[in-house]
């Protein structure tokens, strides 16, 4: 299972699409690793610098549509490749989501009340998130100056999960999956 926790990178927008997450003219590589420096290079969002906001952050909160446009997988390797196993947002395009979960990654679905929380009390403050996958919670820790979890848990979130979602995220993915239980 892959790690679900880290530093917070907020992007404060609705319908990102995987244009934006990353760009059509890299849907010919075949290897994640060369999609690593292209994630959310195109994404225009005031405030937002990928050459500087992405690198070392781990965990992404942002508002409703997130992944919507085509159906490329290559949006959650770009992701995975930089470390981001953890997608939280108002709600997702339904293949983006899937692609997520088949990659062993999490999708995480909160209400807009919830998404306007962690907004309006973390964003801007350095925020660490870690996603307890068998408890359905999401924790949300103060971000230390070592860009570390510190203190005591500011908010805890409750998430939903399907059954089947949960055994692709434990199993690792749908490869891993499929291979443990066919």
């Amino acid at each position: 299972m892959k790690d679900f926790k880290g530093p917070v990178l907020f992007l404060d927008r609705s319908d990102i699409n995987t244009d934006e997450i990353i760009p059509a003219k890299y849907l010919t590589e075949n290897e994640k690793e060369a999609l690593k420096p292209h994630l959310l290079e195109d994404l225009i969002l005031e405030g937002f610098d990928a050459s500087k906001d992405i690198t070392g952050n781990r965990v992404v909160v942002t508002r409703q549509n997130f992944g919507c446009g085509s159906s490329r997988e290559h949006a959650p390797w770009a992701f995975e490749v930089n470390g981001y196993h953890v997608v939280i947002a108002e709600g997702f395009a339904r293949i983006f989501r899937q692609n997520m979960y088949n990659c062993g990654m999490l999708a995480i679905d909160l209400a807009a009340s919830d998404i306007s929380r962690l907004f309006d009390e973390f964003a801007g403050s350095g925020a660490w998130i870690e996603v307890d996958v068998s408890a359905g919670a999401i924790e949300v820790y103060a971000l230390g100056e070592n860009r570390d979890r510190q203190g005591e848990v500011m908010a805890s979130i409750p998430f939903e999960m399907s059954g089947f979602d949960r055994a692709l995220i434990e199993s690792g993915g749908w490869v891993e999956y499929a291979d443990s239980h066919y």
